[in-house]
C-alpha cells in the first residue's frame, strides 16, 4: 500500500480536482482499492464526491462521529485512536473519510502536542502519528492507495498528514507564486522531519525502545518523499499543430524544473535523478464545474451531465491526461523502491 497527499501551500492550483479524478481513475480503470481522506476543513473533496442529500445526513447532529473530526476528538478525550469513519462514493468507486469544517479546530490541539512530540513525549508522538495509525488500519484493509486531500497551508493539520505519508505530489500553476512557495515548503518539511526525528530519538533514549503505534507498528523514521509535480491550467496556442503555452507563461514553466530540483529533490530525495514532471493539465473549459454539479469524475461525463459539442473531445482528452499521470506515478514509485 502507498500513501500520498496532493499538496501546495498556494491555493487555486486544482489539487482537489486532480486528486479525486486520479483516485477515481485508479479505482475505475485499474481496479485498485482506494481510500481518500479529506483532511481539508474546506471539505471540497467530500462535496465533490458525495451527493448533497447524503451530505445533509452526514452533517446532521445524528451523525456526530462519522467524519474525520472523530479521529481527533477521540485523542482529545484520552481514548486513543478511534475507528475510521468511512462512507462510499459510488460514482468515484472509492471509500472516503469525510471532511468536516470542525476539523479546523484541531489545529491548536495538534500544534500543542507537536511540541511534546519533538521532546519525545509519548502523548505528543501518539497525536502526531494519528494518520500513521489510520494508514496501518488501511493496510490491514488491503487498500492499494490512500490519498490525502489537504488545504493550502503549512499548519499543524498538514504537518501531521505529510509526516505520515510515503509521498507528496505538487500541482503547480504557471505563476511566480508557485515558484516562490517551493522554498517555504523545503524549509518547513525539512524542519519538521529533523524535529520529529529528534523527538523519536529522545523517546528511545528515555524508554530504552523505539516508539510504537498500538504496540505493533514501530516508528523510527519519517519517510515522506517528493514524488513529482503537475503543471496546471495554462492558456494554450497552436504552433505547427501542437499546443504551446502562451509566451506570458513560458519563462515560468522553464523555471519550474530547476526550482523543484533545488528546493525539493536535493533536500528531500537525496538528489535522486528521475523525471519529476508527472504531466500537465491544460485548461478544460467548463468540464470541472459540470463534474462537480453531477458528482462524477470528469472522464465519465456524458450528454446528460451537460456535455455538448467539442466538450466530448475534451472529456476524452482529460482521461488521456489522467491515464498518463497515473502511469508516471507508478514509474516514480518504482524508482524510489529500486533505491530503497
Amino acid at each position: 500500500m502507498k500513501s500520498l497527499c496532493v499538496f501546495n501551500n498556494k491555493g487555486g492550483v486544482g489539487k482537489t480536482t486532480l486528486l479525486c479524478n486520479l483516485a477515481a481513475y485508479l479505482a475505475l480503470r485499474k481496479g485498485q482499492k482506494i481510500l481518500v481522506v479529506d483532511a481539508d476543513p474546506q471539505c471540497n473533496a467530500t462535496a465533490y464526491m458525495i451527493k448533497e442529500p447524503v451530505l445533509d445526513k452526514l452533517y446532521s447532529l445524528a451523525s456526530e462521529g462519522k467524519t474525520i473530526n472523530s479521529l481527533v476528538s477521540s485523542l482529545k478525550r484520552g481514548k486513543g485512536y478511534s475507528s475510521v469513519p468511512i462512507i462510499r462514493s459510488d460514482a468515484f468507486s472509492l471509500d472516503l473519510v469525510p471532511g468536516d469544517p470542525k476539523f479546523s479546530l484541531a489545529e491548536d490541539f495538534l500544534a500543542k502536542d507537536w511540541l511534546d512530540a519533538t521532546n519525545g513525549q509519548e502523548r505528543g508522538l501518539k497525536t502526531t502519528f494519528l494518520f500513521k495509525a489510520l494508514l496501518d488500519w488501511a493496510a490491514h484493509e488491503r487498500y492499494d492507495y490512500v490519498f490525502f486531500d489537504i488545504g493550502p497551508s503549512l499548519g499543524a493539520i498538514n504537518r501531521t498528514v505529510l509526516l505520515s505519508c510515503d509521498y507528496f505530489v505538487m500541482p503547480m500553476s504557471s505563476d511566480i507564486f508557485s515558484l516562490r512557495g517551493l522554498q517555504n515548503i523545503e524549509v518547513a518539511v525539512n524542519t519538521w522531519k529533523r524535529s520529529l526525528k529528534r523527538g523519536l530519538e529522545a523517546y528511545e533514549e528515555e524508554n530504552g525502545d523505539s516508539f510504537y503505534i498500538d504496540d505493533d507498528i514501530k516508528i523510527s523514521d519519517v519517510p515522506i518523499k517528493f514524488l513529482g509535480y503537475i503543471t496546471q491550467q495554462y492558456t494554450a496556442k497552436t504552433v505547427n499543430g501542437k499546443k504551446q503555452p502562451v509566451k506570458a507563461y513560458e519563462q515560468i514553466i522553464r523555471k519550474i524544473s530547476p526550482a523543484i530540483k533545488k528546493h525539493l529533490v536535493e533536500t528531500l530525495n537525496e538528489g535522486l535523478a528521475i523525471d519529476y514532471k508527472l504531466g500537465e493539465i491544460p485548461y478544460f473549459q467548463s468540464l470541472v464545474p459540470l463534474s462537480q454539479t453531477s458528482t462524477k469524475p470528469i472522464f465519465l461525463l456524458k450528454s446528460a451531465d451537460g456535455i455538448v459539442g467539442a466538450h466530448f473531445d475534451k472529456v476524452i482528452q482529460f482521461e488521456e491526461v489522467i491515464s498518463y499521470i497515473s502511469k508516471r506515478f507508478g514509474e516514480n514509485m518504482k524508482a524510489f523502491k529500486n533505491v530503497a
